[in-house]
């Protein structure tokens, strides 16, 4: 039996009418009609009500249409997962977008416990700026997008987003002498000097709550301006001036000593991480790894304490 004698008959259901239908399946009426009749025959039983104008399907018509139509589905869809997987590489390359500050420290220790719960997978980083990897996001550049966020980051119809990590940004500044903050924002009138992010990098909005709230800005002089937070690490450790960097990048150098955290104990600002995706731009390999990620996240949520 040809089960794509189902969609002639589906064609007939919408059409009512042999000839339309006949003419959508691009067959003449007589061709079209012995089609129905062996799909009755191979049933066993009359499908379609021809004395009504329009016809109409038959009970057993309506149920076997139903059950073909499921049938055609499932068949379809197994012969997309063949070819995606036909398509693909043997060894397909995972390609991560992430801001410059998390591919530092955070991206290679995340990265290696993924492989540790998951098993191993060849991967790629492109390190830039969050406009850039969002822009590789849509476009297919890249698989994943790893990218700071309060709240549920950048909101775009086919991205969705998961938690990956949490971090905070620390005022830091290098110490004097007696190891207390060269730069301690202490006295009145007292204008700290500011290693800023620059106006491309998303991460430094994550200030401006804070800094409204507190009334920071007015303490502040800018001296030295770059999206790069490595590049604000350098600067802070020279002891040119104060910078709010992620926690991640600058542990090793508090846990040494060569940076101090200055400022007011609660002036850290909670970020969450978040791996976010192109769900129109996916495959086997990056589902396979995103809804692991996803019931990893579930569990945790629902793990007490």
């Amino acid at each position: 039996m040809d089960i794509l004698l189902f969609r002639d008959l589906e064609r007939l259901r919408h059409t009512g009418n042999f000839s339309q239908a006949a003419a959508l399946g691009n067959l003449s009426q007589p061709a079209f009609s012995r089609r129905i009749k062996s799909l009755e025959a191979w049933v066993g039983a009359t499908l379609v009500n021809r004395k009504h104008q329009p016809v109409r399907l038959t009970e057993a018509g309506t149920q076997m249409l139903e059950a073909g139509l499921q049938a055609l589905a499932r068949i379809e869809q197994e012969r997309s997962q063949i070819l995606e997987v036909q398509s693909l590489p043997d060894k397909y390359v995972v390609t991560f977008g992430a801001q410059h500050s998390i591919g530092w420290r955070f991206y290679p220790a995340w990265l290696q416990a993924l492989e540790e719960a998951y098993g191993p997978i060849l991967s790629r980083l492109r390190a830039d700026d969050l406009p850039a990897c969002m822009r590789d996001l849509r476009n297919g550049d890249v698989d994943f997008v790893v990218a700071y966020a309060r709240g549920e980051g950048p909101a775009e119809k086919a991205v969705d987003s998961i938690v990956i990590g949490e971090d905070q940004l620390l005022p830091v500044c290098k110490p004097a002498a007696d190891g207390r903050p060269m730069f301690d924002f202490e006295g009145e009138g007292v204008k700290m000097p500011y290693l800023r992010f620059g106006n491309t990098a998303p991460i430094g909005r994550h200030l401006e709550p804070l800094f409204a709230e507190h009334g920071i800005s007015e303490h502040l002089r800018t001296v030295y301006e770059n999206a790069m937070a490595g590049a604000l690490r350098i600067r802070a450790r020279a002891g040119e001036g104060v910078a709010w960097l992620p926690k991640s990048l600058v542990l090793p150098d508090l846990e040494s000593g060569i940076l101090v955290r200055t400022g007011d104990p609660a002036w850290a600002v909670d970020l969450s991480i978040r791996l976010f995706r192109n769900k129109e731009r996916s495959n086997r390999v990056t589902r396979a790894i995103w809804s692991f990620l996803e019931v990893r996240q579930s569990v945790s949520l629902l793990a007490p304490g």
